[in-house]
């Protein structure tokens, strides 16, 4: 059986499992704030709306800045000292804001989480740990964990709220950093050789292509768009659901948990439609507009039925749109500048949710719980425009070809090959780059030109 038709390795289910928990940890720490931050600094030393939206938001700047310089300086050192490095910076940043006792502390606190900035080296030591065919699942694992971790977020941070209070659940995300450390040491495996990997890394010198795209930025903007509407809504939906629905905060849980449940049932078929009936464009259009209007509905709601609704509609389509935008970078950019995409895009989201809690903090002081979620509703409207003009997305994967010391293959004869559509051949990594029609891929001819070893 060829290598590109078995299933990952027990080292790679290893890796995938260990670093998928890391990035689960740092996210639910980063996350388990949302919910109960906005009630927690109306008692806060110093709090105005303006800062408390900077305190949610400003783990997304240094986050946004530091990621990618991480990323390049664990080329150099070493993947697991870059990632340790990052983890310890995250729990003193948490440690930090757990001590607080105004606002201006917490802040730094925040910052100082963002700067633990280990998204890029954690991805890198991913592709370390596996084999070309199988660096899609490797990442799609990581990704799932962080979307499990936002969920659990939502459902437990008002229990743990109520059990911890604030400054607890930041000693709580220290302490997570710390267990992060041990599954790195202990559990991830150290891989034997640490190499650049441009399906997963920013290649510096492919920058001004991929900013020069203008798909490539459309989806940028809309990431960014995106989590600043998050950004914006989290600083009052907390305060909407004690106010309007009348709802204790230790009792949040009880709508977040059925509405996230609700939001996935809605979400699930239009996933399908959009990948297997090729409607992606048109779903993607439709959900952010379903956010516009979820944003919409709850700028208006006055009653506990029309908020639950709201945010229905809200988490449907913002779930829905965070596992359509990767999906749309990677049938984007080019097979060759994945890594470069995917790195500018997720810079894009750091900024998103910084800016969001800024601008959303300074709408909530200015005109109250309503001038936030107008504000992510002005962002949206403004995403949709611009989105309107994306083009249909072509079907294609990427796929990636040892070729080893096959020196002689061409990037002619790989696109001759029936479903390779882009072929970029990178002679030093021994490895050609495709984005491929997977359902018109002729595989067995393809593996021929494949490394035999």
């Amino acid at each position: 059986m060829s290598q590109y038709q078995s299933k990952l390795g027990s080292q790679e289910r290893r890796a995938g499992i260990s670093l998928a928990t890391i990035y689960a940890f740092r996210m639910f720490g980063l996350f388990l704030i949302l919910p109960v931050f906005a009630l927690y600094a109306e008692h806060l030393p110093g709090a105005t709306p303006l800062l408390t939206g900077l305190a949610i938001g400003a783990y997304g700047l240094t986050q946004a800045l530091l990621q990618i310089p991480f990323g390049m300086i664990s080329d150099r050192i070493g993947r697991k000292p870059v990632i340790a490095a990052g983890l310890i910076i995250f729990a003193l940043g948490s440690l930090l804001a757990a001590s607080a006792d105004h606002m201006a502390t917490v802040i730094l606190g925040r910052a100082l989480q963002g700067a633990g900035a280990i998204a890029a080296a954690l991805m890198a030591l991913a592709a370390d740990l596996s084999r070309e065919e199988h660096r899609t699942k490797m990442m799609a694992l990581i990704g799932t964990s962080i979307g499990m971790a936002f969920a659990a977020s939502m459902v437990l941070a008002p229990i743990l709220n109520h059990w911890i209070g604030v400054p607890g659940i930041f000693a709580l995300t220290a302490a997570l950093a710390l267990a992060g450390l041990l599954v790195l040491f202990f559990v991830v495996p150290t891989p034997l050789a640490t190499r650049f990997h441009r399906d997963a890394e920013v290649a510096p010198g492919s920058l001004g292509v991929v900013l020069k795209n203008p798909d490539l930025l459309r989806l940028d903007a809309g990431i960014f768009m995106l989590h600043f509407a998050l950004m914006c809504s989290f600083l009052v939906l907390p305060l909407m659901l004690r106010d309007i629905a009348q709802l204790a905060p230790l009792d949040h849980w009880k709508v977040y948990l059925p509405v996230f449940v609700a939001s996935l049932v809605i979400m699930l078929p239009f996933i399908i439609i959009g990948e297997r009936k090729q409607q992606l464009r048109a779903v993607f259009l439709g959900a952010i507009a379903a956010l516009a209007l979820a944003l919409a509905v709850l700028a208006s709601s006055h009653g506990a039925t029309q908020l639950i609704a709201g945010l229905v509609l809200f988490f449907a389509a913002f779930n829905l749109l965070e596992a359509s935008l990767p999906s749309l970078i990677s049938k984007t950019a080019a097979a060759s500048h994945k890594g470069t995409a995917m790195g500018v895009y997720s810079s894009s989201q750091f900024l998103g949710a910084f800016a969001g809690g800024v601008a959303g903090g300074a709408a909530h002081g200015h005109w109250g719980v309503q001038g936030a979620l107008y504000t992510a509703l002005a962002a949206v409207i403004f995403w949709l425009s611009i989105a309107a003009f994306m083009r249909k997305p072509r079907q294609l994967s990427t796929y990636l070809l040892n070729l080893g010391d096959n020196s002689g293959v061409s990037e002619h004869q790989l696109i001759a090959v029936p479903g390779v559509v882009e072929a970029a051949i990178i002679l030093e990594e021994g490895i050609a780059y495709l984005k491929v029609e997977r359902h018109i891929l002729d595989e067995q001819k393809l593996l021929s030109f494949a490394d035999s070893k």
